[in-house]
């Protein structure tokens, strides 16, 4: 119907009658408003609200007042915020346009063609993928720390690569376990710290990984805005080597560290109550579960495949990631949110079970 035909259909009616019928039609685009379910994506690791008010307009002055000009990539004032924020020296700290940039560039250097990555498996897909770009080759690992020195000394290892919280896994490498790691590996070896989710986790103070800087040269710890901060599309990560990031985005940074730490706090105190509440749940349920730092759950269940399970609760309307493409075909990775959130997800599983 065209625009004309539209407003034609309403000549010689009663003005009474014509607001009636708009009144209904619009009563009822309210109703099937009302009845729509958006899907619920519980697939990724990032915040998924949108960004606090002073982080957006602390981005769009700088935007305003600095767009004729080339970017400051050295990040000196961001630099200096977060040496304060975790008690180290400014010169060890460097900015980078996001954890994996940072990452790439830093398992670059010590790599020669052939040596070896070691990594944990499961565990973040870009570490093998940064081998291979580095000419290196990545060697897998199931087991802890034992296992992982026992893989160092079976092959020309150069780099290892770790996630604590671990995603998929959302497993914690304590700072006993990693001064462990760190004490037996022999000199020349880099060990990789991605502590992208590290906010998440309440089982030991956030900092534990960086008293053990000073003592171990060869650690390099890897931090993010992404997750817990909620700024992914920033791209804004730390470390204590890589490249340069956008004055717009240290803008967005230092906002969100001036004027966010106290809701960071409250998402993850909202996060750690989920951890416990679904864990408890899913297992009463006969999932496995796998202890989690993070912000999500990595689990399993005895009867149904993981590929299933994606599937089932996609027609739900619930959006999970499955582990097929770590080689976890039954597991399946849940993000975290709130109470609501959750019982929306366990209701889809107890229709899915029957």
């Amino acid at each position: 119907m065209g625009l004309l035909d539209y407003y034609r259909q309403f000549e010689g009616m009663p003005k009474e009658e014509v607001n009636e019928g708009l009144r209904a039609q619009a009563a009822e685009r309210r109703r099937k408003a009302l009845t729509r379910v958006e899907t619920l994506d519980l697939s990724q690791t990032t915040w998924p609200e949108l960004a606090h008010p002073h982080i957006v307009s602390a981005i769009t002055f700088t935007a305003q007042r600095g767009m004729q000009h080339y970017p400051h990539t050295r990040g000196s004032e961001l630099r200096g915020v977060l040496a304060e924020r975790h008690g180290v020296d400014p010169a060890r700290l460097i900015v980078g346009n996001g954890c994996a940039e940072l990452l790439s560039a830093a398992t670059r250097a010590p790599i020669a063609p052939g040596q070896t990555l070691i990594t944990p498996w499961p565990s973040y897909p870009l570490f093998p993928i940064m081998a291979r770009r580095a000419h290196g080759r990545p060697v897998p690992v199931t087991g802890g720390v034992d296992a992982l020195l026992e893989a160092v000394g079976e092959h020309d290892t150069r780099v290892i690569a770790l996630a604590s919280p671990n995603d998929p896994t959302g497993e914690l490498l304590t700072a006993t376990e990693l001064s462990h790691l760190l004490e037996g590996l022999p000199e020349g070896v880099a060990v990789l710290l991605d502590e992208s989710l590290v906010e998440f986790a309440d089982a030991q103070p956030v900092d534990s990984s960086l008293v053990l800087l000073e003592q171990y040269p060869q650690l390099l710890v890897f931090r993010s805005f992404s997750k817990a901060w909620g700024l992914a599309g920033l791209r804004v990560g730390y470390a204590l080597g890589g490249p340069g990031v956008s004055e717009i985005s240290q803008a967005g940074a230092l906002e969100a560290l001036r004027s966010c730490s106290e809701l960071v706090a409250e998402r993850v105190r909202v996060i750690s109550a989920e951890r416990v509440a679904l864990s408890t749940a899913l297992r009463e349920r006969h999932f496995e579960v796998t202890d989690s730092q993070a912000n999500f759950l990595w689990v399993a269940h005895p009867t149904v495949d993981g590929g299933e399970l994606v599937a089932r609760l996609a027609r739900a309307g619930v959006l999970v990631a499955g582990g097929d493409a770590l080689g976890e075909p039954r597991h399946v990775r849940i993000s975290l949110r709130d109470a609501a959130t959750s019982t929306r997800l366990l209701q889809a599983i107890d229709r899915m079970l029957g």
